[in-house]
């Protein structure tokens, strides 16, 4: 026994020594899950700011209730609330100035790919608020859950995402559960709105959970392509002011888009009107308006920080996780009625989720244990061969 400790301590100094081999410890931390997979601060703040949002897609609903129609301008304040992270921004930037405000700066080829994302997300919100205007908010939310469907498999084709049982099970659930809303469209479809508009607003969002589906798996690939830094940098996550610099690029280039689409409509002739005639007066028009872009932004910069921190899966789960709220809010200020299909389509969706989450779970404690049967491995192979070495 105490040959083999010394055996062990002299292969703890030979580690130590050689420049080649790797002391336990750091091979202990290199073999680690990576920091962006663990719930850190970052995460869970982002997490945060996703839910505060909530109030983004009420309130967008709320402006076409009461006699919104322009479609642009919705779309618009889906992602014109960048200008609320300049100050923070450039905060963020004077402090780490020791650092070199340059190297703290997003690279030209991520900056071109953030501003065509922008405008593809652009697209996304213009398709979203085409059937919000013709769906409840509930039916919208829970057509906007298949997002997490779109992501998995855009995930899976340039992100290299692999499916486990749980994660396949929970993309099959979150299919199925909006799916289930097509039973009986005629017990949740508004006053007013013909089935033939109903079905379109149902396939709008369809298409825009696809739009947005991949718009996250390739601000993913963007950022880890374009986004690499050199040196000591490299082991540790990126600051948030790149988060802060995502967003904004983003959400200056899908603005110029909105607001190209609202010249070529004429909407910026039309909005005094509309506000003249909006139902909850004109005061209250501009109200909801300011307050659904600043909703929005925070939801888009807490979507922004999970794809940077964690992946754009989780950032897809969150939008997933939206769903109960919005049914909650939707159903407590819009009276909106919440059926049998609804309420179907909801367990199945909270079931995806669920399943989901218990699949992460197990899938870490999986991976911890192996990686630490092969660090336990590799420092039994290294003491054998000192052994075999002393004469």
């Amino acid at each position: 026994m105490a040959a083999i400790a010394a055996s062990a301590s002299l292969a703890m100094q030979e580690a130590a020594k050689t420049p080649s081999a790797t002391p336990p410890h750091a091979m202990a931390a290199s073999m680690a899950s990576p920091a962006r997979y663990r719930p850190s601060l970052l995460v869970i703040f982002s997490a945060c700011l996703v839910l505060i949002g909530a109030g983004g897609p009420l309130l967008l609903r709320v402006y076409f209730v009461h006699g919104g129609q322009r479609l642009w301008l919705s779309a618009l304040l889906q992602i014109s609330g960048w200008p609320l992270l300049l100050p923070p921004l450039c905060v963020s930037l004077f402090r780490g100035r020791r650092h070199g405000i340059a190297n703290l700066l997003l690279p030209p080829r991520l900056v071109v790919a953030a501003a065509v994302l922008g405008g593809f997300y652009a697209v996304s919100c213009y398709v979203y608020a085409m059937g919000s205007q013709a769906l409840p908010l509930s039916t919208s939310s829970l057509l906007l859950a298949t997002q997490l469907a779109f992501t998995a498999v855009f995930a899976f084709l340039f992100v290299g995402l692999r499916f486990t049982p749980f994660s396949a099970n929970a993309v099959l659930l979150l299919i199925i559960g909006p799916a289930v809303l097509g039973v009986g469209p005629g017990a949740g479809k508004p006053a007013g709105v013909t089935s033939k508009a109903y079905w379109t607003g149902f396939c709008e969002g369809i298409a825009a959970a696809a739009l947005a589906g991949l718009v996250l798996p390739l601000v993913e690939v963007s950022m880890e392509r374009y986004g690499r830094r050199t040196g000591p940098a490299a082991r540790a996550p990126p600051p948030y002011s790149t988060v802060m610099q995502m967003q904004a690029v983003m959400g200056a280039a899908g603005t110029l888009v909105c607001l190209l689409g609202m010249a070529i409509k004429s909407d910026f002739g039309a909005l005094r009107s509309e506000a003249a005639a909006f139902g909850l007066g004109e005061t209250k028009y501009y109200l909801v308006l300011v307050w659904d872009a600043v909703s929005w932004q925070l939801l888009n910069l807490g979507i922004m920080g999970l794809i940077t921190f964690a992946s754009s899966l989780l950032a897809g789960i969150m939008i997933a996780v939206l769903l109960p709220l919005s049914q909650i809010l939707a159903v407590l200020f819009l009276h909106e009625k919440f059926d049998g299909p609804k309420g179907i389509a909801l367990v199945l969706s909270l079931w995806g989720f669920a399943s989901y989450m218990y699949g992460e779970k197990v899938q870490q404690k999986k991976a911890e244990a192996h990686k630490s049967e092969l660090l336990q491995q590799q420092v039994a192979s290294k003491t054998g061969d000192l052994e075999l070495a002393a004469p």
